[in-house]
């Protein structure tokens, strides 16, 4: 009876022992494959940097740029009075004075100076801008605002 206990557990040992075999095999056909795709995409990849650095020694040829250049582009030889010092080069024209339209150099023209890291803005910084739309004056009404209080829409609806 014992005997048979035993032999049924290595007879179950042998057939697990199958099976992890096969998983493995399979597995490892499975990675051999991808392997073949990798090395074939590898191949493909290292022909195509091959071909077009052939094609960029072709473009980059001096003699056919050269060839190209005196084909389509009108150039003459550098002429040595087209050349000037520095020092004989008129002085740059001061730009024109007058008012600023950029808001935010005015702002940055308002400065009184770089405050320090970590300092406090004086109270007038930075300094006010003008309102597009001036506030009303006292009884006038833009269009389309509405009234200001339930008081002046009854008086207006009495009228």
């Amino acid at each position: 009876m014992t005997m048979r206990i035993v032999h049924l557990i290595v007879v179950a040992a042998l057939v697990v022992a199958a099976i992890n075999v096969y998983t493995i095999k399979y597995e490892s056909a499975v990675r051999a494959e991808q392997v073949a795709k990798l090395a074939a995409q590898l191949k493909h990849e290292r022909e195509t940097i091959a071909a077009l650095r052939a094609e960029w020694a072709v473009l980059d040829n001096p003699a056919r740029i050269q060839a190209l250049v005196r084909r389509h582009l009108t150039l003459r030889m550098l002429d040595p009075a087209q050349i000037e010092h520095l020092d004989r080069l008129p002085e740059r024209p001061p730009a024109p004075p007058g008012p600023q339209s950029d808001a935010i150099a005015a702002i940055i023209d308002g400065w009184e100076g770089e405050l320090p890291a970590g300092a406090a803005p004086p109270p007038s910084y930075p300094p006010q801008l003008p309102l597009p739309n001036p506030p009303p004056q006292a009884g006038e009404r833009r269009v389309g605002e509405a009234r200001e209080s339930t008081e002046e829409a009854v008086a207006g609806a009495a009228r």
